[in-house]
């Protein structure tokens, strides 16, 4: 099936390994085009993982770049995380064919204009309204240095964003990033395709578990913010013990989490380790303050875990409402861990999350959709 078709995918980092939220998608969607029957020629920007076998299984070619170095990317006209990205060999190989183009992110755009002024199909896969997503880092950074960063970055991404050629289908990666692009900055050519994931299986445990909890990338401001907010809004009034695990925690959040008699910090932990806590865990809390891109730290717990409890920014518009417990406010969600602290975790939950989860988070099907998509 498919044995004719070939496809470029412009990466912004190396996807594999596949072990943060930024190339979760890249590195499933690869795989499942490949059991498609693409043949994916690959571009990726390496500065710091490194070249991988893992992804020769799956792609006939695997090409990696250079960033532009922090001077070389300053620019008028683009936002850094594009301008960075503008490697002239990137766009000769590009050239040596006629195949279409999928890149992934704003962040890969930069040669998007050579590619329709040479009659190439090319296609945007939109992992956030990158200029909201800046704005948010914007406001959850403490360090001068990088608040200065995202709010420039934000200003440049939303003027960038807002003259993408409307020729361009824009593929979402959530139905909320589809409606905002097609209603606010007028590309109508945009759909949403749900993420690529490495779950199939439900494999949340019935019973109680002994501990709510948090899991992401503790270097990374929103998920620090996200962190404070709880311990200072909700476990101020849920007493029950709370674990927080992730990579890179700052000294600062260490030392606010250990004024807390009833929290405890796991500090990178294995993915052995990870999955430990999420599979035994009775509550996942796990707010956002950024209501752009979808949060995969939720589909993990919903595939692997027991109660979520979340706000409305974190499933707004994602599909996912109906599996998890919405507090708008710390006090509801405390609220809300009080009453499922001690309720079991059932069959009838499980049922409706492989049915939810199942009608959106299917891999073959959605390959064969941008498969249909692209061709």
């Amino acid at each position: 099936m498919n044995n004719d078709k070939t496809l470029h995918i412009i990466c912004h980092d190396v996807p594999w390994p596949a072990d943060y939220g930024g190339v979760v998608d890249l590195f499933y969607k690869l795989k499942a085009l490949y059991e498609e029957g693409v043949k994916i020629k690959l571009h990726c920007f390496d500065y710091g993982r490194g070249q991988q076998k893992e992804l020769s299984k799956y792609c006939e070619e695997v090409n990696y770049y250079k960033r532009l170095s922090k001077w070389r990317s300053i620019s008028l006209t683009k936002p850094y995380i594009v301008k960075s990205r503008e490697n002239p060999l990137l766009l000769e190989n590009l050239l040596k064919d006629d195949h279409p183009v999928l890149m992934e992110g704003i962040h890969c755009t930069a040669y998007l204009r050579q590619m329709l002024l040479s009659e190439r199909k090319v296609f945007l896969r939109l992992h956030n309204v990158e200029f909201f997503y800046y704005s948010q880092l914007f406001q959850s950074e403490k360090n001068l240095f990088k608040k200065i960063y995202f709010l420039n970055e934000s200003m440049f991404l939303r003027q960038y964003e807002k003259k993408l050629p409307e020729e361009v289908p824009v593929i979402a990666v959530s139905n909320n990033d589809a409606v905002f692009y097609r209603d606010e900055l007028d590309k109508n050519l945009t759909t949403y395709l749900p993420v690529f994931i490495p779950y199939t299986d439900v494999k949340s445990l019935e019973g109680i578990g002994t501990y709510c909890l948090y899991h992401g990338n503790l270097s990374v401001a929103e998920n620090e913010k996200a962190v404070v907010w709880l311990l200072d809004r909700v476990f101020s009034l849920a007493k029950v013990p709370f674990i927080i695990a992730g990579k890179d925690p700052s000294k600062r959040l260490i030392r606010k989490i250990e004024k807390n008699k009833n929290a405890i910090i796991v500090s990178n932990p294995s993915d052995t380790d990870l999955n430990a806590l999420v599979n035994k865990a009775q509550i996942h809390v796990l707010p956002s303050f950024n209501k752009t891109g979808i949060k995969l730290k939720l589909i993990n717990a919903l595939y692997n875990g027991r109660h979520c409890v979340v706000n409305d920014e974190a499933v707004e518009g994602s599909g996912l409402e109906d599996a998890c417990h919405i507090g708008t406010k710390g006090y509801a969600m405390a609220s809300i861990i009080s009453q499922l602290y001690h309720h079991p975790f059932g069959e009838e939950e499980i049922n409706l999350r492989k049915r939810l989860l199942g009608q959106i988070f299917n891999n073959k099907a959605n390959a064969r959709q941008l498969i249909q998509l692209i061709w």
